[in-house]
This record gives C-alpha cells, sequence and structure tokens, in this order.
C-alpha cells in the first residue's frame, strides 16, 4: 500500500528537523560546549527548539499514516501537514528568536495542537464509524 502524501510531508519535516539540527550543531561550535547546554542560554535555546520538534511531530505523523492508510481525502492529509509544517516553522523562528512568549512560538503552539487534535479526531472517528469499537 502507498501512502505518498505522508511522505511528502514526512520528508519535507524531515529536512525542517535536519536544519535543526544542524542549527544545534553549529552553536555547539561557536559557542564551545560539546555536551547538554554547558549553562548556556543559547545551546538551550536552540536545543529545545530541536527537542520540541521531534517531540511533537512524530505523532502528527504517526496521525496522518494511518488516516492515508484508512483511505482519508488528499485534502484532509495536505492541510495536516502543511499545518504540521507551518506550525513547526513559527515555532522554531518563536522559540529560535526569544525564550519569552513570542507570537511565532505561540502560533506554532496552537497551530501544532490543533493539528494533533484534528487528527486525532478523524482516526477515533475512523475507528468508531466502522464499528470496531465493540
Amino acid at each position: 500500500m502507498q501512502v505518498p502524501i505522508t511522505a511528502l510531508w514526512a520528508g519535507l519535516l524531515g529536512l525542517l528537523m535536519l536544519a535543526l539540527a544542524i542549527n544545534v550543531v553549529r552553536a555547539r561550535v561557536t559557542e564551545k560546549v560539546g555536551f547538554g547546554d554547558g549553562g548556556n542560554l543559547v545551546m538551550l535555546q536552540r536545543i529545545r527548539v530541536h527537542a520540541n520538534f521531534t517531540e511533537y511531530v512524530p505523532m502528527g505523523l504517526v496521525l496522518m499514516l494511518v488516516l492515508e492508510l484508512n483511505g482519508a481525502s488528499h485534502g484532509l492529509l495536505h492541510a495536516l501537514g502543511a499545518s504540521l509544517f507551518a506550525a513547526r516553522v513559527l515555532h522554531a523562528f518563536g522559540l529560535g528568536s526569544s525564550t519569552g512568549t513570542t507570537p511565532g512560538r505561540f502560533g506554532g503552539t496552537v497551530l501544532t495542537w490543533l493539528t494533533v487534535l484534528v487528527a486525532s479526531g478523524f482516526a477515533l472517528y475512523e475507528f468508531l464509524s466502522r464499528g470496531q469499537a465493540g
């Protein structure tokens, strides 16, 4: 079975994750911190941007995969993928620019949560509508 839409968004999100990881490595070199954050705010900030990405994106992609395997519409899948991608870009720029609350950080968080909520709702609906609950 093919999952081309999830593959597209997984690929794009994978590239974004690599960009965030490169930012961590670049900070390690310039800040001379080999492990952890070394008590350095720049390191902590970049590590958290990358870590937050890795905390949310896998579940978003798993939900998309489940929906695609169950025949969800291409429009829904692209909307979920684009929302997750945009949310993670917003969050990365927001948290990357300040450790405080920023519009990007706030908007990225809210959009990530909404994307996961909508995808979860559709996955649960799919399960319940097929009569598999009992």
